[in-house]
């Protein structure tokens, strides 16, 4: 045991190794991204930033139900409800923590109506403390924003189903 140790201190076998290893890759093609420029591609079924959907003459789709809130196993989402005045149930407060959110989509499977949805936007941050809350004025406020993609992406969805 003594006899490898001096061995390999003595030959720098290990770092003959990590060069040898350097060496091969060295004059390989490189597979860098620049990503601000150029974009990967994004898989079908990725799972970003959730929005909140409209019916098409503007009313929200969300009927306070609470599946969501129910199945999500990160308790991410809380939800209260009220009555309208035409009798229907709607949110008064529909908020999901995206510190909490592990982006499982459980809640826009659960959803009996597509209201909540996870679209493909990835690049947002935030800056201050209460910005990982989305409210429901953001929820809706994204998905009026890009209503055209998350059509397209549930039609893609539904033919490639």
């Amino acid at each position: 045991m003594r006899i490898g140790y001096l061995y390999k201190t003595l030959f720098l076998s290990e770092l003959r190794a990590g060069l040898g290893v350097t060496w091969r890759n060295l004059f390989r093609p490189k597979f860098t991204i620049q990503y601000p420029e150029e974009k990967t591609p994004q898989s079908p079924r990725f799972r970003g930033l959730h929005a909140q959907r409209r019916y098409p003459n503007g009313e929200e789709r969300c009927i306070a139900c609470k599946l969501c809130e129910a199945v999500c196993p990160a308790l991410a989402i809380t939800i209260e409800s009220e009555v309208a005045a035409d009798g229907t149930r709607r949110t008064k407060r529909y908020d999901i923590d995206l510190f909490k959110c592990i982006f499982c989509g459980f809640c826009e499977e659960a959803c009996p109506v597509d209201a909540i949805v996870e679209t493909r936007i990835h690049e947002y941050h935030m800056e201050r403390r209460g910005e990982n809350i989305l409210t429901k004025d953001k929820l809706l406020a994204i998905g009026d924003k890009y209503e055209a993609m998350i059509a397209a992406d549930k039609a893609a969805d539904a033919e490639y189903r």
